[in-house]
């Protein structure tokens, strides 16, 4: 009778350890999906004692089948390429892009040695001319090798930082105000008609122009085509943000508002203690767009303004006219294609952090 006991408590304890590492994979599931990993709930799942079928089939739809699409597309790749002829030779197939992405990192990795290399050198210098008493003399210079394509990415990750930021700023307040204010969405909404279908190139040269004439000092970490880049980025990328803003703020409950109007709310608590938190699934559904549409732009902005990003890669790659140039065009295009994809994910994330729901 003891024995029974003792093995039903030690079920019940088993029972209740495996009900909480259910509970724990379930809320980890939101954020595993926000981030991309959604595959990897039904393999936690299986290994916390679940029914294999159910997650296999569960592991087939978010695994299996987008690995046999990546698969069929790289074999039809892989076939159809060689069969086409360019001015550069034939388009490169799987093999060669892999080839010239590894070339790429070395290239990357030796560069890199090579700066090491050259403050190894100052440093020894530098210490001798202390020694001898001539600190006068001491100098520290900056490596000035050639960017590598990894350099290249956090340039281009740089730009497009500053203009989604230079845009996020701009367009919540005005989304926020035109979302209060039906006179003030009256006088801004033509506005945002007109200059919203503008494409990066026709404003390019206006906004090289202007910062041309103002930006005259510029400083050393905030180069004029760095920012000419990030400027475009955030005019061509801030409309989606401030309409779903706006839509987000004027669909707020009205007997919300009601109450801080009766509780006499100032008009700055109104908007962070009851507007913000109601419109926040929507805002962040825009700025969502807003990166990604920043990110677009972003490659034909540094094309033109020859900011030393991904864009100026693509254009000087062109220019070169190399048979591994198109390799390496391609290499650009899946970079790009994958950071964009991180980005959009780590937006989706902050959205489950910051609101409610993910969904409105």
């Amino acid at each position: 009778m003891a024995n029974a006991d003792i093995s039903a408590g030690s079920d019940v304890a088993r029972a209740a350890r495996r009900e909480r590492l259910f509970t724990k994979i379930n809320k980890a599931s939101s954020w595993l999906d926000a981030l991309g990993f959604s595959w990897l709930v039904p393999l936690l799942k299986i290994a916390a004692g679940d029914s294999v079928k159910e997650q296999m089939a569960e592991l087939k739809r978010v695994l299996v089948i987008p690995l046999l699409g990546i698969a069929t597309f790289l074999v039809l790749w892989g076939v159809l390429a060689p069969q086409v002829q360019t001015s550069l030779g034939a388009v490169p197939g799987p093999a060669q892009v892999w080839t010239q992405t590894v070339n790429l990192w070395e290239d990357h990795v030796r560069e890199r040695e090579k700066a090491d290399a050259f403050y190894e050198r100052q440093d020894v210098r530098n210490a001798k001319l202390v020694a001898e008493g001539k600190s006068d003399k001491v100098k520290h210079r900056t490596y000035t090798g050639k960017p590598t394509y990894i350099d290249q990415i956090g340039t281009s990750l740089i730009t497009v930082g500053l203009g989604f930021f230079i845009a996020t700023a701009i367009a919540v307040p005005l989304g926020i105000a035109s979302g209060l204010s039906r006179s003030f969405n009256g006088a801004i909404n033509p506005l945002i008609q007109i200059f919203k279908p503008v494409s990066p190139l026709a404003w390019l040269p206006i906004v090289t122009m202007i910062i041309s004439a103002t930006y005259v000092d510029p400083w050393d970490w905030l180069t004029k085509s760095l920012l000419i880049s990030a400027v475009t980025v955030t005019l061509c990328s801030m409309w989606p943000t401030l309409i779903n803003t706006a839509l987000g703020v004027a669909s707020v409950d009205k007997d919300l508002m009601n109450v801080g109007r009766v509780l006499q709310l100032p008009t700055w608590k109104t908007i962070t203690k009851l507007v913000l938190p109601s419109s926040l699934p929507l805002i962040f559904t825009g700025l969502r767009l807003s990166l990604g549409v920043g990110w677009m732009v972003l490659i034909a902005a540094e094309m033109l303004a020859q900011n030393p990003g991904l864009g100026k890669f693509v254009w000087d790659e062109f220019q070169n006219g190399s048979s591994q140039s198109l390799a390496k065009i391609m290499v650009a295009v899946f970079t790009i294609g994958i950071i964009g994809f991180m980005l959009d994910r780590l937006m989706f994330a902050l959205q489950r952090a910051f609101t409610f729901s993910a969904n409105r």
